[in-house]
């Protein structure tokens, strides 16, 4: 039992992990919303293993100075066929893990009912003449998933609706939707946002559905009369976010009341300066909808939740544990797996913390994120072994059926026999 480290299985298993990186990174963004987020997360910790569990054999292959030179002689062929092993345990354990993840907790909605309102005002004649603002949400309609529901208001002098919540998984609705905004005109009129808003809650109270999460995007260039105190306490109070949108808002000022709206009802504010911005805006916030997963950043409801936060930590600590315990087991070596296992959990801990607090936290691409997550995964597992001593210890008793070798070294020479002439037999 001796504490070592294996340089070349370190550097063998970053270089696996950076390979299974790109792959998962090209799933991510080719799947994620095509496939279960389930399925998906279970599939990329799946391949994370690959990566490191190939890097780590290929290295002790070449240099075996964790298993010994009989590792390699006698069970080399067997570790290749364990191998597939670590896939699948780290494929359950993400996808289990994720499941978790993506329940709904302390009366937490998932967001699928989205309502628009778009100023319609006599000043939207100088900020967007070309009414930009209506083939925007038109195309943000377009692109809605299906189990999403929609509605439109228009507001001046007073608030209209233009479309109630209509679900969108027929596609007649969707072309109906599109093509009432699409009829839109500007109206003279002044900027009763307050109005707005309240008939919206209308809207949103009018569906049957409790089990259904609601946001607002809310686009105007001006401001109005509004507690923000008293008239959005049943948004805060329901957890319905108010995105804002400010169009041509020239002096600061006049955005205070929307950014005011939406730092009181958990949503965001976006300042536009042309209209030809606002389709990507609009997708950008729908985007912010996206599904909750282990692997990118939290933007509903659940985005500040210290329940969720120790979910994806706790989560990522099981994925670790699992991945160190899956190479001790291909290494066929009990104290490999001991110690590869102490060493992920250790390792699961830090890349859980790395992608908490990174994916939010920091003005980083989520790719560099995971991909540190990852690197520190591969890293603190290979670098164990020199805090938990490792020796030869088989997890099975049989040999190579390959080399024919036997399981003990022992059974190379017959046990001696007693030499019972020196007791008088």
């Amino acid at each position: 039992m001796q504490r070592k480290i294996n340089l070349l299985l370190l550097f063998f298993s970053l270089i696996g992990g950076a390979f299974a990186f790109l792959i998962g990174e090209w799933l991510l963004g080719r799947w994620l919303e095509e496939l279960p987020s389930i399925v998906l997360v279970g599939i990329y910790f799946a391949i994370v293993a690959l990566g490191v569990g190939l890097g780590a054999l290929i290295a002790e292959m070449v240099s075996p100075r964790l298993n010994g030179a009989s590792w390699k002689q006698r069970y080399l062929g067997l570790s290749w066929k364990l191998l597939p092993l670590t896939l699948v345990l780290a494929f359950g354990v993400g996808a289990f893990t994720e499941f978790i993840y993506e329940l709904n907790f302390g009366g937490v909605k998932p967001v699928k009912d989205v309502v628009m309102i778009i100023d319609d005002s006599g000043s939207m004649m100088e900020n967007d003449p070309d009414n930009r603002r209506y083939s925007a949400a038109q195309s943000l309609v377009m692109q809605m998933d299906e189990d999403n529901q929609v509605a439109v208001l228009t507001f001046s002098d007073s608030a209209s609706i233009v479309q109630p919540l209509t679900p969108l998984a027929d596609e007649q609705n969707r072309e109906k939707v599109s093509a009432a905004i699409l009829n839109l005109k500007t109206t003279e009129g002044g900027t009763n946002i307050k109005g707005a808003l309240e008939e919206s809650l209308n809207v949103i109270n009018g569906d049957s559905s409790s089990s259904r999460g609601s946001m607002v995007i809310l686009l105007s260039d001006g401001a109005s009369e509004l507690d923000t105190a008293s008239d959005l306490r049943t948004f805060t109070e329901r957890g319905i976010a108010v995105n804002t949108i400010g169009l041509g808002m020239d002096n600061p000022s006049d955005a205070t009341l929307l950014r005011e709206i939406a730092g009181v009802t958990g949503g965001q504010y976006y300042d536009v300066s042309d209209a030809g911005r606002l389709g990507d805006v609009f997708q950008q916030i729908y985007d912010r909808l996206g599904d909750r997963t282990l692997l990118t950043e939290r933007t509903d409801a659940t985005q500040d939740s210290p329940y969720y936060a120790a979910v994806r930590i706790l989560s990522l600590l099981l994925v670790g544990a699992a991945l160190g315990v899956g190479l001790g087991v291909v290494f066929d070596n009990r104290h490999l797996a001991r110690s590869f296992g102490l060493g992920g959990t250790v390792s699961g801990l830090l890349a859980g913390l790395v992608l908490e607090y990174g994916l939010t936290g920091f003005s980083v691409p989520d790719g560099i994120i995971r991909l540190l997550a990852v690197l520190v995964l591969a890293a603190i597992i290979a670098l164990f072994t020199g805090v938990v001593p490792v020796g030869e210890g088989r997890l099975t008793r049989r040999g190579n059926r390959n080399t024919g070798a036997p399981a003990n070294a022992s059974d190379n020479f017959p046990a001696p026999r007693r030499n019972r002439g020196s007791k008088g037999f």
